[in-house]
């Protein structure tokens, strides 16, 4: 069996992110260019988004049924989700470590099986900050070989 080599794979990105918050939505878009690897079970989604504060390297890691999202640089944030359950994670501000929690209500990876990769993610969840909901988050991220 030969080992599983990490190849990564240059992708374009489309990220969706719907934030509902009250009576109030607000939608962002962001089109990037990542990377693209698998390791064991899990695919990675490796992409760096320009902000006010800096660079923001991101890394979406996506198992069967679960995911973490990573944020480094400008801004550090760790977000974890399963179907169904409440998960921890945090976020470093200025004025120290907040505490976040997910509730996640929709998790689905579909993948082309042909040759190039192609495919989409889709998460719905309910964010809390220090345990007040701060919005309905739905984001879907569209990845495909360039």
């Amino acid at each position: 069996m030969a080992t599983a080599r990490a190849e990564q794979i240059p992708v374009k990105i489309e990220l969706k992110t719907k934030i509902k918050h009250d009576e109030q939505q607000e939608t962002y878009e962001l089109v990037a260019f990542g990377r693209y690897y698998q390791k064991g079970k899990s695919i990675y989604i490796k992409y760096d988004e320009i902000q006010e504060e800096g660079t923001v390297n991101t890394i979406v890691k996506i198992t069967e049924g679960e995911a973490v999202i990573l944020r480094s640089g400008a801004l550090k944030m760790r977000l974890s989700f399963i179907k169904g359950n409440e998960m921890n994670g945090s976020y470093d501000s200025p004025y120290g470590t907040l505490l976040l929690t997910t509730r996640t209500k929709e998790l689905q990876l579909d993948q082309s099986s042909e040759g190039k990769i192609d495919g989409h993610f889709d998460l719905r969840y309910q964010l809390l900050m220090q345990g007040s909901s701060v919005g309905v988050y739905e984001m879907n991220i569209k990845f495909k070989e360039e």
